[in-house]
Parts: C-alpha cells; structure tokens; sequence
C-alpha cells in the first residue's frame, strides 16, 4: 500500500485487513465509476479503514493539474467533469450505509470554478439520498477566490477542511504550485463566512521541520479560525526524482507533545499520530468538536 523507503519503525505495524471487505468495496467502487483517496494516495490506513466500512471520496477525476512533491496522486492531462459522478458518489454512500462521509478532490486549475461546483453538486446529491449523513469536504485552494469558498460552505457541509501540508519554510519546495499564505487566507475565509461550521486543516511532518516551526504552524492554523488539527507523518509515495524522500521518522512521543500543544492553544480536536492523515477518523475529530460545543454552554 505504501512505496519501499527507509525501514518502517515498528509503530507503522497493523493488523491484517479483511480481505474479502477489501474486495467487496474494490469493487463497488469500481462498479460505481467512482475514485477514492484511499487508493490514489496510497494511504496506509486503506486496509484498517476498508475493512470497518469508511473510505474518503476523490471526485473531479484522477489526475491532478499540480505537481506536489509529496503526493502520490498523478498529474497531467485531465479528464472532462462527469455529470453523474455526484450521484454515483451518493449511491455508494447509500450502498455502503455510511453515516460519515468525507469528500475530496483533486486540483482543478483548468476548470473556471476550479471545481467547487462539483463539491456543491455532490453534497446535495449525498443529502438527497442520505439526509441523516454528515458530511465533511476537504478542499484544493480554489485559487484563492472568496465565492467558491462560499459557494461550497452554502451547500451545507459539517466540516469544511483545507490542508497546509507542511510549515511555510518547506512548502514552496513541496507545494511549488500552492502558497501557504493563500491556504490560511481560505481557512481565514471559511470561518469569516461560516461561524457555525467545523474548519479543519492538517500537515505532516518527517519532511524536515523543526519543533518551533510546528508550534508556530499550529498557532497560525488555531489564529484563522480551525477547529480542527491532523498531524500525521510524511511518507513517499514512490522513489520517482518528483517525490521527495522522508527525512526522518517522528517519535509517538513527539506526536503526542504537538497534540498536547494543540489542545493548549484551543483546537476543539486534534488527532496526531504517526498513522493519522486528513480523513483518518474523522468521524472522531467530528464529535470531538460537537461534545467541545457542548461544554460551553
């Protein structure tokens, strides 16, 4: 599931999935026309996460119009926006009979809403088949623009997330197409917009950042607005010149000091690990956030 890289430590071990549920939803995903996260960033939580019935959905196609030099998802030529991926995505929430639903995208620079219609068609359709389901997207930049934010957030997710990746020293190198000032200025837009939705963000870490660059990221994250904290640890995908290697495997220990910090600052939910990624449990980050609203009142 992951590329061969340095030798995992022994904290990466986990049980061996469920086979048969593994194929199962393989292929009713392939059936349905439909992409998920999981396979296309090689995730090494797809097996735990398949074998309980949870996947993140990838819409907008498979290929990506950036580059990022730490993700596995290809790049290149585009595919045309299929009209009935909303649906397709919407039944097999159904199908599956999930209560949680994440949804993801590639980057679409290409496209003149940069693909936030897409979100917008493909939350409704969700709520249509499945009312009582909550649903979380995790967003590209949109480039920056205020009313694709709002756009999507008027579509009525749960949790509105959008990803810094790494600390601002390292992300022209491994985001060469993205800004970090422009990311926080969407997370900064999304609360402005939306008092009453969760905002969520992540990184990693393992790319070569140093300790007081991770609190400070976390600080500037908790300043624009977020709820909601990933910090999970940099893996390669491949051992391709684009993908850059890991630079050191992060102690559990020192995971568990940045969710301790995290929590300090006022973050509702952080979920910090060398396994955790964007969607990894996101149920949990979820009513995290809902029992930490319900203590204020």
């Amino acid at each position: 599931m992951i590329a061969v890289q340095k030798i995992l430590p022994e904290w990466f071990k986990q049980k061996i999935p469920d086979k048969n549920k593994i194929d199962s939803m393989k292929e009713s995903f392939s059936r349905l026309g439909i992409y998920t996260v999981c396979e296309h960033s090689r995730c090494p939580n797809m097996g735990s996460c398949w074998s309980s019935g949870v996947a993140t959905f990838m819409i907008l196609g498979d290929r990506c119009t950036r580059a990022c030099r730490f993700c596995a998802v290809e790049s290149g030529c585009v595919k045309d926006v299929d009209p009935f991926e909303p649906r397709q995505v919407a039944k097999a929430v159904k199908q599956l009979g999930l209560k949680y639903v994440v949804v993801t995208s590639v980057t679409r620079d290409d496209l003149e809403d940069a693909g936030a219609m897409q979100f917008v068609k493909t939350i409704r359709e969700i709520k249509a088949l499945v009312p009582q389901v909550r649903i979380e997207v995790l967003v590209p930049d949109f480039l920056g623009r205020k009313d694709l934010i709002k756009v999507v957030l008027d579509a009525g997710p749960n949790v509105f997330g959008h990803n810094l990746e790494t600390v601002q020293r390292l992300s022209v190198r491994f985001r060469p197409q993205a800004d970090h000032e422009r990311s926080l200025n969407v997370l900064r837009m999304a609360r402005q917009i939306n008092s009453d939705v969760f905002i969520k963000s992540g990184f990693m870490v393992g790319l070569g950042e140093t300790e007081e660059e991770v609190k400070q990221l976390v600080k500037d994250l908790k300043a624009v607005g977020c709820d909601l904290l990933t910090i999970g640890q940099y893996l390669a995908p491949s051992k391709k010149e684009r993908h850059i290697p890991v630079d050191r495997f992060v102690f559990p220990e020192e995971f568990e000091k940045y969710r301790k910090f995290g929590m300090s600052v006022g973050f509702k939910s952080v979920l910090s690990g060398p396994l955790v990624r964007s969607s990894y449990l996101a149920e949990e980050g979820y009513r995290d956030c809902l029992k930490a609203e319900r203590l204020k009142v």
